[in-house]
């Protein structure tokens, strides 16, 4: 005891983490009963605790025992953390999946409860993960999956994110990734649910390709069996090695015979898959286009029908009793080369690698090199190629349509992706500073809406009343100063005039380029109209304002006169079918034709729907002189003579 107020003790109780509890100049009369408490102390009597609440499944003992603990908060969990590991490792040889879980489950309730780091389940899956074996770990697994909403609420997911992350990437380490394909993807779709969107560590921002994904097949022609397999069915009558392949499941001939050079041009073209880089060198661009042609013209003339590819279904799914079996590699086999080409997931995975290859090599990506760059004949052939893939997908059957649509719609979703990333993945979160500042008008923004004091609505000349003053040319206010430039302004204002103001609902057909522009309009009348305002001085363009306020649209000159809906349904009965002759001098684009003809199919309303949308584009320009211009241009000077008549 002599030393004990001498010298410095460092006490590390046993089987816990290295913490350190300092000691020093200790009074030894008051305080040796504390210091004993702390030798007498052992993560024994917690771990006794732990499998009590275990039995008992409920953390009140655990909770008891932390309570009589010594010592500050952060040791007693400290311990704690320990505790529950130790149980584990006394579990790990011998207990089942179910106790396993029980005590992370156990875990998870003391981090809630507080007594427990955060930190303390995910290194409990960890231990557990490390020390069974893969079949195991897939039911451990599916418990991690399903309490996905755990790991990301607020209690866990800061200390716990880095844990899971390194968790499954151990998995994948140890996990096959053509036996165990299915597990490997569960792993990556909970990583993908479990971090945010604009988590940079799994959007491959550089865009780099697993180069190790490297699809080894026989290159010597030497040792190839294709060549000598022709030889014998010919001689042979078409026998087949017994266990190959049955009379019934035999494939349609092929039209163009497989041999040692289709096997060989074929399976290189995934070095081209698995490195699309290599496309932009125009030797190696070369090769591809090459076996790109043959591999296609295969696919082309050798066509699955509904029959033959129900069949193969109905088969496999007998053979799998039920289940279907999924092939992270492709089989390379030479005696395979048959069957492959007559399997539909087969073709659609290979025509499926060519659309993914063309989007990379003709999209833009910001960490491509500048010489990584296509020329006019290889975008050519990329476009033509890319429709003879859909044509070839489209006639695969099963449902054939229905796949290629759905691949084309995820390729243009994947477009939408690649200009995000381009972009710097900015955040998808849209933040509002006005939002923020209604919401934290009142604590409870529920009952303050249901004030009373929010039950009114302003007058025109009330709300008004600025923006009338600011009009004035005499206050010479600058235009981005005005209140209709507000946003926030000129929403209220729509619902104010939608209610009080019979403007709103004139019809018109003048096209605004903003709101504040409308707004602009809509307060030179207001003011003309509303008492007390003194309005002579705001120009608002109208000098002799009628009752629907169509002079804006009007001028002295007859000429320049809007062309009105009986005019228009006067030159469509006269135009007929000869309307495409006038499109073209209405500078109307191929695209607006088609949809006009998809529309109706009667002439005389097709003719009617083009100069409705000549006159939608044109607006104010719209005028009856414009159209006699065209006419005559189109050489309907006789249609043109009748309107200038009118």
């Amino acid at each position: 005891l002599k030393y004990l107020s001498t010298f410095r003790l460092y006490i590390i109780p046993h089987g816990s983490p290295p913490f350190k509890e300092e000691y020093s100049n200790i009074n030894v009369s008051n305080d040796v009963f504390s210091l004993l408490n702390v030798f007498s102390f052992s993560p024994t009597h917690l771990q006794a605790s732990a499998r009590f609440a275990l039995t008992s499944k409920t953390s009140k003992p655990l909770i008891n025992a932390f309570n009589q603990i010594p010592g500050n908060e952060t040791e007693k969990k400290t311990t704690l953390d320990q505790a529950l590991r130790s149980v584990l490792g006394d579990q790990i040889h011998k207990a089942s999946c179910d106790d396993y879980l029980s005590l992370i489950y156990l875990s998870i309730d003391a981090v809630t409860e507080g007594i427990c780091s955060a930190t303390t389940p995910f290194l409990l899956l960890g231990d557990v993960l490390d020390c069974l074996p893969l079949d195991q770990c897939d039911k451990i697994f599916s418990f991690v999956e399903e309490n996905v909403s755990t790991w990301k609420s607020n209690s866990f997911y800061t200390a716990g994110k880095n844990y899971l992350l390194r968790m499954c990437n151990d998995l994948l380490r140890r996990l096959s990734k053509s036996q165990n394909t299915v597990f490997c993807g569960r792993i990556q779709l909970f990583l993908a649910r479990l971090f945010p969107l604009s988590e940079k560590s799994g959007l491959n921002l550089q865009s780099q390709f697993n180069l190790d994904n490297i699809t080894v097949f026989n290159k010597n022609e030497q040792e190839s069996t294709l060549g000598q397999k022709h030889t014998e069915e010919k001689e042979e009558g078409m026998e087949v090695e017994e266990g190959e392949m049955g009379e019934d499941d035999t494939p349609a001939p092929c039209s163009i015979p497989i041999d040692y050079n289709l096997y060989r041009k074929f399976w290189t073209l995934q070095d081209y898959f698995r490195n699309p880089v290599q496309c932009y060198d125009k030797f190696s661009w070369m090769t591809f286009l090459k076996f790109s042609d043959e591999t296609l013209a295969v696919f082309k003339s050798y066509k699955l029908d509904d029959m033959q590819a129900s069949k193969r279904k109905l088969e496999e799914l007998r053979a799998s009793d039920g289940e279907h079996v999924y092939f992270a590699k492709f089989l390379t086999s030479e005696k395979l080369m048959d069957l492959q080409l007559s399997d539909s997931n087969f073709r659609r995975h290979i025509l499926l690698q060519y659309l993914i290859l063309f989007q990379y090599l003709k999209g833009q990506v910001k960490f491509k090199s500048s010489s990584s760059a296509l020329n006019d004949d290889q975008t050519t052939w990329i476009e033509e190629t890319t429709k003879l893939v859909y044509q070839l997908l489209r006639e695969i059957p099963p449902d054939g349509d229905k796949f290629a649509t759905m691949v084309e719609h995820i390729l243009n979703t994947e477009e939408n992706w690649n200009v995000w990333k381009n972009e710097g993945c900015p955040s998808f979160v849209k933040e509002s500073d006005e939002l923020t500042r209604l919401w934290n008008l009142n604590q409870d923004n529920m009952e303050a809406c249901k004030s009373d004091s929010r039950e009114f609505m302003p007058s025109l000349d009330e709300f008004f009343a600025e923006a009338i003053e600011q009009a004035d040319p005499a206050n010479m206010v600058e235009e981005e100063y005005k209140v209709v430039r507000n946003p926030n302004y000129g929403w209220r204002a729509l619902r104010l005039l939608s209610r009080r103001s019979p403007h709103f609902f004139q019809p018109t057909n003048q096209k605004f380029k903003s709101l504040a522009d409308y707004l602009d309009s809509m307060v030179s009348k207001l003011a003309k109209e509303l008492p007390d305002i003194p309005s002579e001085e705001i120009k608002t363009g109208e000098e002799d304002d009628d009752d629907n306020g169509d002079n804006l649209l009007k001028d002295s000159n007859d000429s320049d006169k809007l062309v009105t809906n009986q005019q228009m349904d006067d030159i469509a009965a006269k135009l007929g079918a000869q309307w495409k002759m006038l499109a073209s001098h209405l500078e109307m684009k191929a695209a607006e034709l088609r949809e006009i003809e998809t529309d109706s199919e009667d002439v005389d309303m097709q003719a009617k729907l083009l100069l409705v949308a000549w006159q939608d584009r044109e607006g104010t320009q719209a005028t009856v002189e414009s159209l006699i211009t065209a006419l005559n241009a189109a050489g309907f000077s006789q249609i043109a003579d009748g309107l200038n008549e009118a």
